[in-house]
């Protein structure tokens, strides 16, 4: 059984951006997880990491969340520059890094609604896709909650279509954490990624934002391909979420540019150097 997390115990000041770090608000922020049998995830990241996972009605469970969003204003952290507007979505898997113990997610990939793409994916080799975002939401602000949520995405590699529900004072339902904040620490708040480069190197950035305000919704209708395509959570599967955590607006900052993780040396191989080194010179 997991034990409970306090979320202050992860919350911390923001690190001051510096460079090309970015800020931007995520509008129609979502959080759609599946839970699916662990082995279907074999061999999809390196040995480093480990499934985060859960014991649900006494199966252990993986999960894998889609995170659809509309970036508002998004600019530079630092300087004065233009500000895009562009849809977007994640698909992550929540995942140990064993070797800093650190809760965080491997990144299947993005799709983006941007001739902007061409930054991350040319210059940064991230696994970024285009597709053709489109939101059609009706925020009731009186209310606090969606009196629509339709996404759909026309996409090669990713396409989407998928409508959430949302009930006022709806309460947020997390099976397989001890309770309900220990669910939001892991569903909301892993601050590193790490995914594969389109050149097959392993690449790592880190986001940083305050304590999310997310409310509970419901699935109403959904289609995920790249979840489909690569077996994850097949069509059938994907009409039964574990859970939705939604919010209508929210900040990030991103810290740029995203970093390559450098192979270690073997450690027999780096000794056999080093007592060569001093049998050779003392």
């Amino acid at each position: 059984m997991l034990e409970s997390l306090e979320l202050n115990n992860f919350l911390h000041p923001r690190p001051s951006p510096k460079g090309i770090d970015v800020l931007c608000k995520l509008q129609h922020f979502a959080i759609i997880t599946y839970a699916v049998d662990p082995t279907r995830f074999v061999g999809l990241f390196p040995n480093r990491f480990k499934l985060d996972t859960v014991e649900i009605d006494g199966q252990e469970k993986a999960l894998v969340s889609v995170v659809p969003f509309i970036d508002v204003d998004f600019t530079s952290a630092v300087y004065p520059f233009p500000k895009f507007t562009m849809g977007q979505t994640n698909y992550r898997i929540y995942i140990i890094d064993q070797e800093k113990n650190e809760r965080c997610v491997w990144f299947l990939g993005t799709t983006l609604d941007s001739w902007t793409l061409a930054v991350p994916r040319l210059l940064w080799n991230l696994p970024w896709y285009s597709g053709d975002v489109k939101f059609d939401c009706d925020f009731d602000e009186s209310q606090q909650i969606y009196l629509k949520y339709k996404m759909t995405t026309d996409a090669a590699w990713a396409p989407v279509s998928v409508e959430l529900t949302q009930t006022k004072d709806s309460i947020i339902e997390l099976p397989g954490f001890p309770d309900t904040e220990t669910g939001l620490v892991y569903l909301t708040h892993p601050l590193a990624g790490f995914y594969h480069r389109r050149d097959g190197q392993l690449g790592t950035y880190r986001v940083w934002h305050k304590q999310l305000e997310v409310s509970s919704a419901n699935l109403k209708s959904a289609n995920f391909g790249l979840l489909s395509r690569l077996g994850l959570v097949t069509l059938e599967e994907q009409q039964v979420a574990h859970s939705i955590l939604i919010e209508p607006i929210n900040e990030f900052t991103i810290y740029l540019p995203p970093k390559v993780v450098k192979k270690k040396y073997n450690k027999l191989l780096r000794d056999y150097f080093n007592w060569t080194s001093i049998l050779r010179y003392g």
